[in-house]
């Protein structure tokens, strides 16, 4: 008797007999990718080459990880992501989570930061500090980075449209710590598409943004090879309201969405990354080992899981077969995971510890490389001291406690995680094959596509949850009368006097004459050929502002405006 004969019997004369007297609770199981998710995997849909895909740890095609020993050798970096109010504020926090046993940072910059305007600028009033520290200067750079030695610590920053700016700041800052660039280890995450499709905090067009995205590439791999030149984000598609299966397409391609979207679009955004660095004159093993990946882990626990792996397989087999990648760090993908901000909630907060805790575990069950936990006051204010030390003290009690970093890859065999991982990389596949059909992840953005599938992704998202067909507890079940009594962090309104203070004092400083030198150098080379890094350094080292610096970008290029879909 076959496999697939015994479960047909099991099916027909246990399983369907007990479905009838004791209903299920819904008729149709499905993930948040809409993937059927069956009671148990039958033998016909376990795929019968799965050792071959599955590969082993350390090798092509990476499904099971992209290290031989992964966390077995050390455990994932714990880079919880930080920065409020002045630069001061920031790096006495910095501080505490690395005296906690942190072991990277991750910096959140401020809106007007995000966009190229200096604190003192009029378009900043009211929101300086308020989501991020408030970086507009070199000085303020070197006081973010004080008694932190740059060549002891890799250094995250999100930060997207102006990231040459500050990933200059972070190198001149370097330098006069005495640390030099080639020393330097972290990340910017200059994904500029995902700005486009998601969240929104983009300055400059497409085809500018992408120069200025190959310029850094070029420029890092002579000057700074140890720097992760870009972190293409499936974590804003997510969060946006995409799936999984998008995240990743959409980002290898190129809120709360759902994995597949995730995937899908994450890697349609990679593709054209790579295009952009290839048309510029690279060759894909120059750079490829210096692209990274930032990704969201929702609360599908098994979904999660699945789609890191189907992520890895599906990259390392566009980078061997559409690019022709020789290097085998050129066809490894690594990413950061940030635990979903989206499914956070005001009510009941402590709930949120359990949320982050599943979150987390999916992530180092697959296979991250590093990981920030949200905090559980997340969806009410900036996070206190306390909380953010109970998300660090989560990834501590996983990786040290729980197990599970002991073996690697230890879901793989599971009937249901291969099935899943499976049916993400063949629907994420499909996506991106979609997205090629409209000209690549750029067209699919300028038309629409993408933003469109998100936005009905996320009504779906909505939709589900008020008709209780996806319960989210303490918000539409199980609801409380609560008084929040959890302690608050709150931004002193001074710091932006401060601010406006010491930028007055900086600019008096300065040469008139070098910096109009300077801006006129920055022009000149916008409007050419040549690589824009070392005169954007020139000119943070000479105390010109973010601000200025943008601005005069701005005369060039222009601004973009985005279009309307709906």
């Amino acid at each position: 008797m076959t496999d697939q004969t015994n479960f047909d019997n099991w099916q027909e004369k246990c399983y369907d007999p007990a479905i009838k007297r004791f209903p299920e609770r819904k008729e149709q199981f499905t993930t948040s990718s809409n993937i059927p998710i069956p009671a148990v995997v039958s033998p016909e849909q376990i795929n019968p080459e799965q050792f071959e895909e599955l590969g082993l740890p350390g090798t092509y095609p990476y499904t099971r990880g992209v290290q031989p020993t992964m966390y077995r050798g050390r455990l994932w970096t714990m880079r919880q992501y930080a920065g409020f109010s002045s630069a001061e504020e920031s790096n006495r926090r910095y501080r505490f989570l690395l005296e906690q046993g942190q072991t990277g940072l991750s910096v959140a910059f401020d809106l007007p930061t995000q966009i190229g305007y200096d604190a003192d600028d009029p378009i900043a009033l009211g929101e300086v500090g308020k989501v991020g520290v408030s970086i507009s200067s070199i000085e303020d750079m070197e006081t973010l980075f004080d008694q932190i030695p740059l060549d002891k610590v890799s250094t995250s920053m999100t930060i997207n449209a102006p990231a040459a700016v500050l990933l200059a700041m972070y190198i001149a800052v370097a330098k006069k710590q005495g640390v030099p660039s080639t020393a330097l280890r972290g990340t910017i995450q200059n994904d500029i598409l995902k700005e486009y499709i998601a969240r929104g905090t983009y300055i400059y067009p497409p085809k500018p943004s992408m120069r200025l995205i190959t310029d850094i590439f070029q420029f890092c791999r002579q000057e700074v090879p140890n720097w992760n030149t870009i972190s293409i984000s499936g974590y804003h598609i997510r969060e946006a309201g995409s799936t999984a299966v998008q995240e990743i397409a959409f980002t290898l391609a190129n809120a709360i969405s759902t994995a597949v979207q995730e995937i899908a679009f994450t890697l349609a955004n990679a593709i054209a990354y790579i295009e952009a660095a290839i048309k510029a004159g690279m060759d894909v093993d120059e750079f490829a080992d210096q692209l990274s990946f930032f990704f969201n882990s929702h609360n599908n626990f098994l979904e999660e899981v699945a789609k890191f792996r189907a992520a890895r397989r599906l990259y390392a087999k566009i980078m061997r077969d559409r690019f022709g990648a020789k290097s085998k760090k050129s066809e490894m993908l690594r990413f950061h995971t940030q635990t979903a901000g989206s499914t956070l909630t005001a009510q009941q907060p402590e709930n949120n510890v359990v949320r982050v805790t599943l979150q987390a575990l999916a992530a180092v069950l697959g296979g991250t490389q590093s990981l920030h936990t949200n905090s559980m006051d997340e969806a009410l204010w900036l996070p206190t001291e306390k909380s953010v030390q109970v998300a660090l003290r989560t990834q501590q009690i996983i990786g040290y406690e729980s197990g599970v970093a002991d073996s690697i890859d230890p879901l793989a065999g599971s009937y249901l995680v291969e099935y899943l991982t499976d049916e993400i990389e063949k629907r994420a596949t499909e996506y991106i094959e979609k997205i090629d059909a409209v000209g690549g992840a750029l067209s699919a953005i300028e038309n629409g596509f993408i933003q469109n599938e998100i936005q009905e992704a996320a009504f779906q998202a909505q939709r589900n949850l008020e008709n209780e067909e996806d319960i989210v507890v303490g918000v539409n079940k199980f609801q409380v009368k609560e008084d929040i009594t959890l302690e608050s962090l709150k931004i002193d309104p001074k710091i932006e006097k401060d601010q406006h203070d010491r930028l007055a004092a900086l600019r008096a400083s300065r040469d008139p004459q070098v910096v109009e030198t300077l801006l006129n150098k920055l022009e000149e080379t916008a409007n050419g050929d040549a690589n824009l890094m070392p005169v954007i350094i020139e000119c943070v080292e000479n105390k010109l502002t973010l601000g200025e610096i943008c601005n005069q970008l701005r005369k060039v290029w222009g601004e973009y405006v985005a279009p309307n879909f709906l």
